[in-house]
Order: structure tokens, then C-alpha cells, then sequence
């Protein structure tokens, strides 16, 4: 059958699949723009043109120059302290971070905490902090006080729950981290101190930790452990705090121990409120229904 067919010629033909490329004729392929691997340090953090605030003197501890907003398309003058993006730098922070944080919390003899996060302080430890205060103190002060109840004389009574502790701790907490230091940042300014509103609401948030721990134990139903484990947290929570503000301002104002002493108790009231409405019980804790 093959005598049947002639062979073409190597010429051009009409509608026919032009002869390909030699074998040895290679097409180069682009170089590809593939990520990197392994990722950089910054794992957890916020990458881009953020920076942590590096002036404490700034009325609000603004980011440095050039990060505020973000970018080009951040909101700029007033309208970016209702932008969530200016606020971005306060929680540039990663698990490492707070958490050795919160170690620095609980050795106040150290007293270095505000010059370890003078270039970094944040935001998110302190809200999480106060967060979970809100509920543990009050999910926890109820559960003391009904076993209280079941462990006195009249345990068989019906007892209710008090939901309003949760909103008095939510007041108590977030007022407290909110205001104090606030009033402090600006009394501070009233003197020429230098320090920022950031750094405070900082050490401030951080300084209420001890209180977590000290939650869980007063759970016990024997109010000498109670006055203990809350006297001591408050006493650790004092001192830390009272500490780094003396190592922040004592060379820059002559009234820095009045200042000392001041924060010292007002965190030791604040302590003193912790026992006494949560973890404290008097016959009302327990109601009675008909």
C-alpha cells in the first residue's frame, strides 16, 4: 500500500504545521517571584510600615514619624483617632511578648518594666488583662459565694446567682485602667514629666495580672485564705506599679514621692474593693424565694 502515496517535499505547502524547532533550541522560562522560605522573625506582628511609638513625650504617644494612618489612604488630622488603623502599633505585639510581659509583672522588685516597653508599649495585654478580670471575678465570686451558702447554717435556702457582678467588674476594671492613668499622664504633664499615655495605660493594664491568679484562689470558703491571697496580689500589684513609676519620674520632679505614693493607694483601694464586693458575703449575697 505504500506505493500508493508519494512523499512530499520539504516546500511549503498551503494549510500544513510549519517543521518545528531543532531539538537543542530551548525556551527559556521567566523567573518565577515565589515566597521565600522560611518566613522572616516577624511572625504574629504586624508587618508593613508600622512602627512602635518612639516618643514618650508625644501628647499621645503617636507612632514615629511616618507610620501614623498606615499609608497614603489612612485617615488623616482628626478623623484618625476614629480609624482602627492608626491604633494598629498598640497591639504590634506577638505571645513572646506578652507574656514576658506579664513575668515582669509578677518580680515588682525589678522595677524596669516602663523602660522595656518604652519603645514598644501596647495595648492588647492590658484590655485582655482587664477582659478576663471582668469575667473571672465575677463568674468566680458567685461560685465563692454559693459555696459559702451551701457551707453555712442556712445551706438548704435557695440561692441565686448575682449577674450584676459582672457589670460592676466591667466598670471597676476598665474605669480603673482606663481613668487612673489618664488622670496620672496628665497631672505628669502639669509638672514637665515626661511619659507617655500609651506607657501608662501599659503598666497600668499589666499591673492588674496578680489579680487573676488571686480569683482562683479565693474560690476556697474560708475567709482568712480570702484576705491572704488578696492582700498579698494587691501588695504585688502596689509595689510593681508603685516601683516603675518611682524609676520613671523620680529624677524629673521633686513631688515624685507624693505621685508614689498616690498610685500605690489607689491600687491598694482597688484591692481592698476586689475582696470586699466579690469576694466578701453578708446575708444578702443569699435570697430567698417563697
Amino acid at each position: 500500500m505504500s506505493g500508493n502515496y508519494s512523499s512530499l517535499g520539504s516546500e511549503s505547502v498551503v494549510g500544513s504545521v510549519p517543521v518545528a524547532a531543532a531539538a537543542e533550541h530551548v525556551l527559556p522560562f521567566q523567573d518565577s517571584n515565589l515566597q521565600t522560605f522560611p518566613p522572616s522573625d516577624n511572625r504574629g506582628k504586624v508587618a508593613g510600615s508600622f512602627q512602635p511609638p518612639r516618643d514618650a513625650d508625644d501628647t499621645f504617644s503617636q507612632p514615629a514619624q511616618g507610620s501614623h494612618g498606615g499609608g497614603p489612604d489612612a485617615p488623616q488630622g482628626w478623623q484618625g483617632y476614629f480609624s482602627v488603623v492608626a491604633y494598629r502599633p498598640y497591639f504590634n505585639v506577638d505571645t513572646v511578648d506578652v507574656l514576658e510581659r506579664i513575668k515582669d509583672s509578677l518580680f515588682p522588685y525589678q522595677s524596669d518594666f516602663v523602660e522595656k516597653t518604652s519603645h514598644n508599649p501596647d495595648m492588647y495585654g492590658p484590655f485582655w488583662i482587664c477582659s478576663t478580670l471582668v469575667f473571672v471575678t465575677a463568674a468566680l465570686g458567685n461560685f465563692a459565694a454559693y459555696l459559702a451558702h451551701k457551707t453555712s447554717a442556712g445551706g438548704g435556702e435557695a440561692w441565686h446567682y448575682d449577674i450584676n457582678k459582672v457589670t460592676y467588674a466591667a466598670i471597676m476594671f476598665y474605669g480603673y485602667v482606663g481613668v487612673i492613668p489618664l488622670g496620672l499622664y496628665f497631672l505628669l504633664k502639669y509638672l514637665g514629666v515626661t511619659s507617655g499615655l500609651i506607657q501608662l495605660w501599659c503598666l497600668y493594664g499589666y499591673s492588674l495580672f496578680v489579680f487573676i491568679p488571686a480569683s482562683f484562689l479565693s474560690v476556697v470558703p474560708w475567709d482568712i485564705m480570702r484576705w491572704v491571697v488578696v492582700g498579698v496580689a494587691t501588695l504585688m500589684s502596689a509595689a510593681f506599679l508603685g516601683l516603675n513609676i518611682r524609676s520613671h519620674i523620680k529624677t524629673a520632679s521633686e513631688r515624685w514621692f507624693i505621685i508614689v505614693v498616690g498610685s500605690i493607694v489607689l491600687q491598694l483601694g482597688l484591692g481592698l474593693v476586689l475582696k470586699l464586693y466579690f469576694f466578701t458575703f453578708f446575708y444578702h449575697d443569699t435570697l430567698k424565694f417563697n
